[in-house]
């Protein structure tokens, strides 16, 4: 896979810094978001590193979408979430992701604060649970 010397997602993907995995395959992975404005807010990143969505093939596209459904569907299930949005990004992380906003009530809230790993790993747990359904 083609990755960026300097891109912190490209580093996450070769373990070279730590983050909290709830899925990976050979296409991407999904972590939960350090800094999440909702509990559950998850990132998808191929693992290939592209700065714009566009310019994916049409195969690992429609793939990180497939994920993101399947992962935003053990978040509306684990959580109790009134639903589940998407954000495609690339700007602060030249990175393509596709951001996964859990939202309790009917609005998307997007700034959050740096939380602390144990309370990621059990979010983590909660979720990986029902994927294993």
């Amino acid at each position: 896979m083609e990755q960026q010397k300097n891109c912190i997602f490209c580093k996450i993907i070769k373990e070279e810094i730590p983050a909290i995995k709830i899925w990976e395959d050979k296409k991407c992975i999904v972590i939960l978001d350090k800094f999440p404005a909702t509990k559950g807010q998850s990132l998808v990143i191929p693992k290939k590193h592209e700065e714009y969505i566009l310019n994916l093939d049409d195969e690992t596209y429609n793939h990180l979408f497939n994920v993101a459904k399947k992962i935003s569907r053990a978040l509306d299930s684990s959580l109790k979430t009134v639903r589940t949005c998407f954000v495609v990004e690339g700007f602060a992380v030249p990175h393509v992701h596709i951001r996964l906003h859990p939202c309790y009530e009917n609005m998307l809230l997007l700034a959050g604060k740096e939380e602390n790993n144990e309370n990621l790993q059990e979010v983590a747990k909660k979720i990986s649970r029902m994927l294993e359904c």
